[in-house]
């Protein structure tokens, strides 16, 4: 996510990095999903935490369906930059 908000003024880039953070948000329910087979999280904490992170999946989900309305216009639109 980070690394997307810094990339912000690319819109490319910032989609790009938003599809890592979801790649990134897999890896944790699967690390989730182990945690629980082993028992070293109980079934309410992995509901807890799945549901969140599932919360997580579709807000990056709508940030890159919408990049526009994270991108500050200027870098939509380079010509409606202010100038010096």
């Amino acid at each position: 996510m980070a690394e997307a908000f810094g990339k912000r003024r690319y819109p490319k880039h910032f989609t790009s990095k938003l599809t890592d953070s979801i790649s990134e948000n897999y890896e944790t329910q699967t690390w989730l999903q182990f945690a629980l087979a082993e028992d070293y999280i109980d079934e309410e904490s992995y509901a807890k935490l799945i549901n969140e992170s599932e919360e997580v999946g579709r807000l990056l989900s709508y940030m890159i369906a919408n990049p526009a309305k994270f991108i500050p216009a200027r870098y939509l639109h380079p010509s409606k930059a202010p100038t010096r």
